[in-house]
C-alpha cells in the first residue's frame, strides 16, 4: 500500500518530521512518501495562509505522477480536503477530521490543543464541516507558532498548560492540533491522564483501512469529478513577496 502525505507548508524539515510520524503509525507493507509544496507559505497560520496552502497542495497533487493508493492531508484545520477528493481517484483523509472521529470513539467530548489562538476559529469551522464539531469541548491555542514547535521542551510545557484549559472546558480526550506536534502524544499522554490522539497517525490508519476495504470516494454528488474546462494554475515566473 502506498500513501502520500502532503505537508501544508513549504518547510521541508516539517515534512520530514510528519513523515517520520506517519511511518511509525503505518502497518507492514505500507510505504509513506511526503510531499512538500513548491510554493505557498512556510507555515500555515491564518485564513490567507490556509487558502494559499490549499491551492499549493492541490497543485502538488495535480502534478505528482507516481502511483499511490491514498492521500493523507497533514494540515490541521487547513482548507483543500474537499477539492482533493474531487481531484484524485483514491481516498483522501484529512488529519483534522481523522483525529476528531477517533477521539469521538474514546470519549463523549474532545478538546483540540493547537498553535496560535488565531487558528482556533478556522479549526472550529473545519470540525463543523466534517460533522464532528458538536463533540468538541474547546479548541485552545498554546501561543506557539508552527515554526516554534521544534523546541520540544517549550512545546511540551505550553501544551500541558493549554491542555488543562481544554480539560476544564469538559474535554475527555485531547487532540494534537498541528501536524508539527506529531509524536507529542507519547510525552504528554501519561501526564494528562486522558487519551491523546495524533492526527497524522489517525489519518494513516484510517487511510489504510479504507484502502484495505476497497472503499473509494463517492462520485454521486458532492465529490463528483471536476467539470472539464480550462484552468490556469498561476502565472509562471510570478511569485509572492516575503511579506505579503
Amino acid at each position: 500500500m502506498r500513501i502520500v502525505v502532503t505537508n501544508c507548508n513549504t518547510t521541508q524539515e516539517m515534512t520530514e518530521e510528519i513523515v517520520r510520524g506517519a511511518r511509525a503509525a503505518a502497518g507492514p507493507g505500507t510505504t509513506v512518501t511526503g510531499l512538500t509544496p513548491a510554493w505557498g507559505p512556510e507555515s500555515a497560520e491564518g485564513w490567507l495562509d490556509s487558502y494559499l496552502s490549499a491551492a499549493a497542495v492541490l497543485d502538488t497533487l495535480r502534478t505528482y505522477e507516481e502511483p499511490y493508493d491514498a492521500v493523507v492531508m497533514a494540515g490541521f484545520g487547513e482548507h483543500g480536503r474537499e477539492g482533493a477528493r474531487e481531484l484524485v481517484d483514491v481516498p483522501v483523509v484529512d488529519i483534522t477530521e481523522a483525529a476528531a472521529h477517533l477521539a469521538c470513539l474514546l470519549g463523549r467530548r474532545y478538546g483540540v490543543v493547537t498553535t496560535l489562538e488565531r487558528s482556533c476559529g478556522q479549526i472550529e469551522d473545519s470540525l463543523e464541516a466534517a460533522g464532528v464539531g458538536r463533540n468538541c469541548a474547546a479548541v485552545v491555542g498554546t501561543g506557539l507558532g508552527v515554526l516554534d514547535l521544534d523546541d520540544s521542551d517549550r512545546t511540551t510545557r505550553a501544551f500541558l498548560v493549554a491542555a488543562q484549559r481544554a480539560r476544564d472546558a469538559g474535554a475527555e480526550v485531547l487532540v494534537l492540533g498541528c501536524a508539527g506536534m506529531t509524536g507529542l502524544q507519547r510525552v504528554v499522554g501519561e501526564k494528562l491522564g486522558v487519551p491523546v490522539v495524533d492526527g497524522v497517525a489517525a489519518a494513516v490508519k484510517l487511510a489504510e483501512s479504507l484502502v484495505s476495504m476497497g472503499l473509494m470516494t463517492s462520485r454521486a454528488g458532492s465529490y463528483a469529478k471536476p467539470l472539464v474546462k480550462r484552468r490556469d494554475w498561476g502565472r509562471p515566473g510570478v511569485g509572492w513577496g516575503s511579506s505579503s
